[in-house]
This record gives C-alpha cells, structure tokens and sequence, in this order.
C-alpha cells in the first residue's frame, strides 16, 4: 500500500524560480480518495499569495476521477490524504501560477488504482504529472510500472520521507524525476541568503528491480538510483497550506517532506513548459541546478564507493541527486 508523504510542523520556506506565463500548460496532481473541498481551498491559498483564480469555471482547474469523468462519482474524503492533496495543489501553484491544474483522484491507495489515475491524466493532455505517494521497491510492483511511462510527459514522484532505506516506488521507475529532499537555513554570508544541506529524511537508494536509464551514470548503483533532483522538503521549514483540519473544517496548517519537493519540481516542469525526456533534462543541465554538498539522510555502511548513497557530496548523490533547481532551464 502507498501512503502520503507530509510532516505537520511549523516553520516557513523560501524557493523562488522564474515564473512564465503558461496558461495552457497542464500540471496533473495523483492522489488517492476524494477530496470535496480542494477547489474552494484551492482558492483560499490562491488568494491569500495574489495568485490569479483557478477555478472549474474559468478553465484553470479540473477534478477527474481514476476514470477521468469530472461529472462522475468520486470516492470518499479520507482527510489524511486530503492534506496531502493539498500540499501537492497549492505547491504546484506556488510554482506555476498560470499553469492549469488536473486533479485525478484514485478510488484508494492501492497501485492499482493509483496506476489508472496516472494513466488518465496522461490521456487527458498533462505536461506533468505530480505523485507524492511511495511504496516499496519490489517485483510485484511490476504490473502497474508502465502506468508512469509516458513518453513526452515529465512524471515526478517522491523518494520518500524515511532517511535512507533503499529505492521506493513510483521513484524507482527509470520513467519518473525521482525528487529527493533538502534543509534550508539562513545565512546572510552567502549570496542566496541560505545555506541547503540534504534532508535528514529524504529517501535514497538503489532499486533492486528497476533498470538505469541511460542518461543516469554514478559511481556503484548498477541500477535505477534515485534520487534524480530535489527541492526544499525538511519540515524545520514547513510550507503553510490551506487544507482540510477535519472531515468538517479546513484551515492554515504547514507540512513539510518530499511531499512539498515533488509538486515544486512539478510546477518548475510546468513552469518551463518545453519538450520532456523522462528525467534525462537535469543530466543534461547541471549547470542550472544547486549542487547541494553537505548533510545526510542515514548510515549506508562503511564503503566509501557507496558513500554518496546516504551522503551528499560535491556533483550526484542520493538524497539530493544532482541538486535544487535554479531556474527552470534544468527541466
């Protein structure tokens, strides 16, 4: 079973990228159960930070079931991932104000479902697809991989918020952006005003059943590594997001996790706009990313080979791949 990815505690976040005026460009955002109230909040966030309206009404905004019928049932509230859906709409927001946002929402948890929500936003014209859900690495998920390979479309999907504990599903998949997780702090010495370090939780690993793509050449994983890139995800820095509190009542609450870092990157893919290469982009722009060199998200033995598993260290590593976006020109 897949879960959300999302730690509540408070704080606040900076992340700035370029933003275009992309108003047909599609983020898709994956989540499982329903989630009533995700326009109007939506529209609470959107206007508390002067981002223009994105409504069913005028076009911007669109809610599908796993089936794609926007007039169809839905599946029930489950509040746990309501937050979660949340975090994934408003950061997608944060970084792409005038892209247009598809909400496909999965009838439960299960790869199963999840697949054929995936499936419908690619068949409904997504440029990116946002899945802030992992499960584990393992051969029975095979079935549902070719449901996160889309050829032309960007599919970014989180490591995890665990510390090194090995390669996670859909992050695994040699088809996504697997997006890791960083700490900000500030420091007024540096010309950005902040230090980044790797997230002591961000996940990392090396997939034990997915094959490496091409484009990916570190040190010692013969296969899929991940993770790919990474954006801002320690919850000492929380993001505040207006989201269901109970089944009854949403509000202002902050979140944190790699659940923040896979609708940003998104957003940065939708911000952009231009033509995808599964996650082969950031490989061929390192120049246009942070190279994140200091912290760790967990011990990965005494090998210094595979040191930069659970390490971050100067060019690729696990927890922050090849590093945060500085722009868009990485994606």
């Amino acid at each position: 079973m897949s879960r959300p990815r999302g730690d509540r505690q408070p704080g606040a976040c900076p992340f700035t990228t370029r933003r275009e005026q992309n108003h047909k460009t599609i983020v898709a955002i994956v989540d499982a159960f329903g989630y009533p109230s995700a326009e109007a909040d939506l529209g609470m966030y959107r206007a508390q930070y002067g981002l223009p309206p994105c409504t069913t009404a005028n076009g911007c905004f669109t809610k599908l079931n796993q089936k794609g019928n926007k007039n169809g049932r839905f599946p029930p509230e489950n509040v746990g991932w309501a937050v979660e859906t949340a975090l994934d709409l408003d950061m997608a927001s944060a970084m792409c104000p005038n892209c247009r946002i598809m909400l496909v929402e999965a009838r439960t948890n299960s790869f199963k479902n999840l697949a054929a929500a995936e499936d419908t936003a690619a068949a409904k014209g997504a440029h990116v697809i946002s899945n802030s859900y992992t499960g584990g690495d393992r051969a029975n998920i095979t079935p549902y991989a070719e449901s996160y390979h889309h050829p032309g479309i960007a599919i970014t999907a989180a490591t995890g918020d665990d510390g090194y504990q090995g390669a996670a599903f859909p992050a695994s998949s040699p088809y996504t952006t697997a997006v890791g997780g960083t700490a900000l702090t500030k420091d007024a010495n540096v010309a950005r005003g902040w230090t980044e370090t790797a997230w002591s939780g961000a996940g990392s690993g090396c997939s034990k059943f997915a094959a490496k793509p091409a484009w990916q050449k570190d040190k010692k994983c013969t296969m899929r590594m991940m993770a790919d890139v990474s954006a801002v995800a320690s919850p000492a820095t929380a993001v505040a997001i207006y989201a269901p509190l109970n089944a009854n009542q949403s509000g202002w609450t902050r979140e944190g996790g790699t659940s923040v870092a896979t609708p940003l990157v998104a957003g940065v893919y939708g911000n952009n706009g231009g033509a995808v290469n599964y996650g082969s982009d950031p490989y061929a722009h390192t120049d246009a990313l942070y190279d994140v060199t200091s912290g760790s998200n967990g011990s990965c033995g005494n090998s210094k080979k595979k040191a930069y598993y659970c390490h971050a260290e100067v060019g690729y590593d696990g927890p922050t791949g090849l590093g945060t976006p500085n722009g868009n020109t990485a994606f």
